[in-house]
């Protein structure tokens, strides 16, 4: 597994190094994915590429899944889930709040997760039964156990009638915690769970290379993660006492 976490970590590394030579210069190869709101540039693709070359050159029989259409099969049971841009709309616009996220999965799920937030030199990273860290030191979820002093994060969909939904839950939810914030990288949001810098976090219209690694960064730091019920696909990420009143809230 080490050898596998090391090229995690490499790999998102050299995607973010790709990416800094992007940030704050001209926007290339500009183009929409699922509506007019949900952006792709030529700095993603680039990103994925790198990533991409990386595994099929040191683990050729393994799977890929890329949120810019790297696809194979694999023969080997595994396969690596890779989101070479989380938070692009952040990115395009110079908001520093982005990040490289890789994970390797077998048939139980995440076997390790590797987040890189190359602009404040973070390296979030957990491995199945090994715990959870940021930059070498050890990090546990949130000890909050009231709803009502909970900060929470979230996101909000690309298409218009899910964000109308959204937007009503959040009018639920706010008076019931403390406040609410909405940053622009869900696989960030995931690693402020794990970090306890958030006490809980939840969001629809999430895919696989949004929470694969951060996911097993929220469990591997002692939180919990739900799967919301109905579509679009949603998790609930939160300290075991918050996690259920949470779900409560915004499952529906």
């Amino acid at each position: 597994m080490s050898e596998d976490l090391a090229l995690a970590e490499r790999a998102a590394r050299a995607a973010g190094e790709v990416l800094m030579g992007w940030f704050g210069g001209p926007i290339r190869g500009l183009d929409s994915k699922t509506s007019a709101t949900d952006p792709v540039s030529d700095a993603d693709r680039e990103a994925e590429r790198a990533i991409r070359e990386l595994i099929e050159a040191e683990r050729p029989d393994d799977g890929l899944l890329g949120e810019e259409g790297s696809r194979a099969a694999g023969e080997s049971g595994r396969r690596w889930v890779i989101d070479p841009l989380d938070g692009t709309v952040n990115f395009l616009y110079g908001i520093p709040q982005w990040c490289v996220s890789v994970a390797l999965e077998d048939s139980r799920g995440a076997l390790l997760g590797v987040v890189f937030d190359p602009l404040h030199g973070e390296l979030f990273s957990a491995v199945r039964g090994g715990g959870a860290v940021v930059n070498g030191g050890q990090v546990r979820v949130s000890a909050r156990e009231e709803l009502a002093r909970a900060l929470i994060a979230t996101g909000f969909s690309y298409e218009a009638q899910h964000r109308a939904e959204q937007a009503e839950i959040a009018r639920r939810l706010l008076p019931q915690v403390r406040d609410i914030r909405r940053a622009g990288s869900a696989a960030l949001d995931l690693c402020s769970v794990a970090c306890g810098r958030v006490d809980g976090f939840y969001e629809r219209g999430v895919k696989p290379w949004d929470w694969a690694a951060g996911r097993l960064l929220v469990e591997e730091a002692g939180g919990v993660v739900r799967e919301l019920h109905g579509e679009p696909f949603g998790l609930v990420a939160a300290s075991p006492a918050l996690v259920d009143p949470l779900t409560q809230l915004v499952d529906s």
